[in-house]
């Protein structure tokens, strides 16, 4: 295939970072991205909360804010998709400028503070959704000025909870007055037990999932864990963009604030992956984010404990044909290790098993 990512990349990245991401939806809107190619290789198929996907690589929260595109991002090769994050009511975030590209780190910060439509408006697009069968979740967050965060996820839920495969309850983001009350465990267990009231009183089949943030001590982790196991939730996001700054970042704005995601995200979130599936023993569905640019590191979130794979930030420097490539490149991985599926590796590195990880190129 032709890398037209290659060619329009230079002319994207010329412009704000967030006027490129509106032009990327209008294109991809209007279908004048080219789709990936469609074949799937088998050894990619898993379950992901009860139902068959394709493949385990999804994309992340913050990419389809308002549902605009989420059937077309099916065509790029993923293999479910998350939209939002998706308030009650419509939210402008934060002021602008709030999204910082840090090429030299192929990272991204940001600080955009969860603007969308709301959710009346998201609703109704997710309603028409043009492709029932696929995988698709919405991210959902209380609006910053609400007087009663919880009452906003409450309202969330009963409103998304018959609409999407899966929920999830983000209680980590760091860009917005709300959005991380409820790391607090007793406010947590609080919430949770009134979503999985309105969430059953809804008779619906979609999964509740939280979204953990890698800033937490390792004392707050494990409380946090514990009310999320005891709520029996259907999963965990692992995990959110993180305030803390590495020193290695090389990029101009590395001190904006904000969320920073993308590649030096990578062994934070994968530390905290493996912490977090041990603490859970294994039983508990994760998702594994931050810092994936590579089937090797989809690999390693598997094998640390992940049962599917999200990303959006590398999007930003590879386009969407990285999605292939990562595809292709866990496929091999996996056969040179042994394993015939993708369930076969979650969590290899936990076990007491004589095959390594593959160093395949």
């Amino acid at each position: 295939m032709v890398d037209w990512f290659g060619v329009v990349r230079p002319i994207l990245h010329r412009l704000d970072p967030e006027r490129a991401h509106g032009v990327s939806l209008c294109a991809l809107a209007a279908g004048l991205v080219p789709a990936q190619p469609a074949d799937q290789d088998p050894a990619l198929r898993t379950q992901l909360f009860g139902h068959p996907v394709p493949n385990p690589i999804g994309l992340a929260g913050g990419f389809d804010k308002n549902a605009r595109v989420f059937h077309r991002m099916f065509d790029q090769g993923f293999g479910f998709v998350e939209v939002g994050g998706v308030t009650p009511r419509p939210q402008p975030g934060n002021p602008k400028p709030r999204l910082f590209r840090l090429a030299e780190d192929a990272a991204v910060i940001n600080r955009m503070g969860f603007n969308n439509d709301g959710a009346a408006a998201i609703a109704a697009r997710l309603v028409a959704r043009p492709q029932p069968g696929r995988l698709l979740g919405v991210n959902l967050a209380s609006n910053s000025d609400s007087a009663d965060p919880a009452a906003d996820f409450v309202q969330l839920v009963e409103r998304f909870a018959r609409l999407v495969d899966f929920l999830v309850i983000d209680v980590s983001c760091p860009n917005t007055r709300n959005g991380r009350v409820f790391q607090d465990p007793v406010a947590l267990e609080d919430l949770l037990a009134r979503l999985r009231a309105v969430h059953a009183a809804q008779g619906a089949r979609s999964a509740l999932v939280a979204k953990l943030a890698p800033d937490l001590g390792a004392g707050a982790l494990e409380a946090i864990v514990g009310v999320i196991a005891q709520a029996r939730l259907a999963g965990l996001v692992i995990g959110n963009t993180t305030v803390a700054r590495p020193a290695s970042l090389r990029s101009r704005d590395r001190d904006e604030a904000g969320g920073l995601s993308g590649r030096p995200l990578f062994d934070i979130s994968t530390d905290l992956l493996r912490t977090v599936y041990r603490l859970t023993a294994g039983r508990m569905t994760l998702i594994g984010t931050g810092g994936i640019s590579s089937g090797a590191d989809a690999y390693a979130k598997i094998r640390a404990g992940a049962s599917a794979v999200q990303l959006y930030s590398a999007l930003v420097y590879r386009g969407p044909a990285l999605v292939t490539e990562i595809k292709r490149d866990l496929a091999h991985r996996l056969r040179a290790d042994g394993f015939g599926a993708v369930a076969e590796a979650v969590g290899a590195d936990h076990r007491d098993i004589t095959r390594a990880p593959s160093a395949a190129a």
